[in-house]
């Protein structure tokens, strides 16, 4: 058993580069075939574990999609319906304003042009003052 574990270890550290000065040609050959052997199962499982994770983030988008466009088709009935209400609620106020108001509006503005001390008093052509 202790000359199992002992060959095992030789070979680990050969495998991670160790004590490699001591090996014929063969044997060098030999670690680098299984080196290679074990870079492509390790190519294989990571082609693996990225296509499961691929095929996870799918799924995850076409939920986000399903509930993008559930959250979309409610949101604008509710946007189309508060907009009608809002137009209605804005039709009402300016009925209400116009009736409050009467046709001609008194309205007197003063418009000073200069310094304080030597400006005139100007008055707008369009306003009607009383």
């Amino acid at each position: 058993m202790m000359k199992k574990i002992d060959l095992l270890e030789t070979s680990k550290r050969k495998l991670l580069g160790e004590g490699v000065g001591t090996c014929s040609l063969d044997e060098l050959q030999r670690i680098e075939q299984q080196l290679e052997r074990s870079i492509t199962k390790i190519r294989v499982k990571k082609a693996e574990v990225f296509r499961e994770q691929i095929d996870q983030l799918k799924e995850k988008e076409k939920t986000l999609v399903a509930e993008n466009t559930r959250l979309s088709e409610k949101y604008g009935s509710f946007s189309s319906q508060r907009a009608k209400k809002d137009d209605r609620e804005t039709i009402v106020e300016i009925e209400a304003y116009a009736d409050q108001s009467s046709p001609i509006s008194d309205v007197e503005t003063e418009l000073f042009i200069g310094l304080p001390d030597t400006r005139t008093k100007r008055i707008s052509p369009n306003l009607r003052i009383n």
